[in-house]
């Protein structure tokens, strides 16, 4: 068996195994094509609309590729271990719910990572145990640590793709990197992932154009009021759910909307998780639709706001700026005179942050010519020993400017 997907990015991506072929078939999978990557940023960049199924397929083009050069440079990879690292790629994201990270704790407080494990657990189950050696891999309790790596890491094939793919779909050239010539600069030494040392600037490039995609694009002012907006007609249909009153949903998004879910619920209630596998964008944009013209004026009100995109400011400020925007404040509660706990939906404060790379987590190490082994911030002359990446925090307003 074998067939050929042509993707937009990385070209031809070839399936030759039945099982990775049987799991891309199967329904938990395919319900990744009506998951959007990047939820609701197709509002500020009209490409951006790829879905999940699309970035684990590029993910697992990426994991073929690596593989094949680790075992061209004589690292042991047999063929059960290189079928469950790409399995394990490719399931990665299942767990994510309607419109990805913009509602991962707003339907239910679970992570996707969480969920993923849950959908792969039950998907072994239905294929006789096939996938254990790839949950091993996901959940890094396989002895070759470097194949967790791989899957889960500050340099993961994962972001090597979602960074090419969403510069790709958005037209964001900043986000452009060498995602290839990071692959070709891939060994293992000591069981761990690390990266040759004539690699260097590829992946300070890399960090570079992952800090640039997240304040230029995954937390572009209007991206943030869009998911903000979103959470809030969320938080309006629960609250509405939760004090008897009818909504139209469809029957999956209707049990989320009336039950607060957390882990231990999908642990020990397989309906959960089954009702999970049914939702999609669909169930939420329907809903938005429909909730336009309800009655209650809050939810009516949003889902009109962003149904037609009339999206809300978002102004991030600094801390020494806090009593102009609590004047600001002021100003919009004359102006607009909410009733008792309605402008919370329609002032949110907060903060967002974003850190390039995170040296307590799993690091970036660099391979040279003499066998030594360094941690990427302990390298010198690179951004990040000069202090250039480092983590960035901004406070932000979101509000109603008519």
């Amino acid at each position: 068996m074998r067939k050929i997907i042509n993707d937009p990015v990385h070209g031809f991506v070839t399936i030759e195994d039945d099982l990775i072929f049987q799991i891309i078939s199967h329904p938990y999978y395919q319900r990744l094509r009506r998951i959007k990557q990047m939820a609701l940023a197709y509002l500020v960049y009209p490409g951006a609309v790829h879905t999940r199924l699309h970035h684990s397929l590029g993910a697992y083009h990426l994991m073929h590729n690596a593989i094949a050069e680790l075992k061209q440079k004589g690292i042991e990879i047999d063929a059960t271990e290189e079928q469950a690292a790409k399995i394990a790629i490719l399931l990665h994201d299942v767990g994510h719910g309607p419109f990805s990270h913009a509602l991962e704790h707003t339907l239910v407080d679970v992570t996707h990572e969480q969920l993923s494990l849950l959908i792969m657990q039950k998907l072994n189950k239905e294929l006789n145990g096939q996938l254990d050696k790839a949950i091993s891999i996901f959940t890094n309790q396989y002895p070759k640590h470097f194949l967790h790596q791989l899957v889960s890491s500050q340099l993961d094939v994962d972001r090597l793709d979602y960074l090419a793919r969403d510069s790709f779909f958005t037209g964001v050239s900043e986000g452009v990197i060498g995602y290839d010539r990071i692959i070709k600069m891939l060994t293992v030494v000591n069981d761990e992932l690390v990266v040759e040392e004539k690699g260097l600037h590829s992946i300070e490039k890399f960090l570079i154009a992952r800090r640039l995609m997240y304040w230029q694009v995954y937390l572009h002012k209007t991206v943030l009021s869009s998911e903000l907006m979103l959470v809030m007609i969320l938080k309006r249909a629960k609250e509405l759910v939760s004090s008897g009153v009818e909504l139209f949903s469809t029957p999956a998004f209707q049990f989320f909307l009336s039950h607060s879910l957390r882990y231990e619920d999908f642990l020990n209630d397989d309906n959960c998780l089954s009702q999970f596998l049914l939702l999609d964008d669909n169930d939420v944009i329907t809903s938005i639709k429909v909730w336009s013209t309800n009655p209650d004026p809050i939810l009516s009100d949003l889902c009109k706001r962003l149904s037609e995109r009339k999206l809300f400011k978002v102004v991030f400020y600094k801390e020494e700026e806090r009593s102009e925007i609590n004047q600001l404040k002021i100003d919009f509660q004359a102006k607009f005179q909410f009733e008792p706990n309605s402008q919370n939906y329609y002032w949110i404060e907060d903060e967002t942050s974003n850190r390039a790379y995170n040296s307590g987590d799993e690091k970036i190490k660099i391979y040279f010519k003499d066998g030594k082994v360094k941690e990427i911030s302990q390298v010198e002359n690179t951004l990040i020993s000069a202090g250039l990446l480092l983590p960035v925090k901004k406070h932000y307003i979101c509000y109603l400017r008519q």
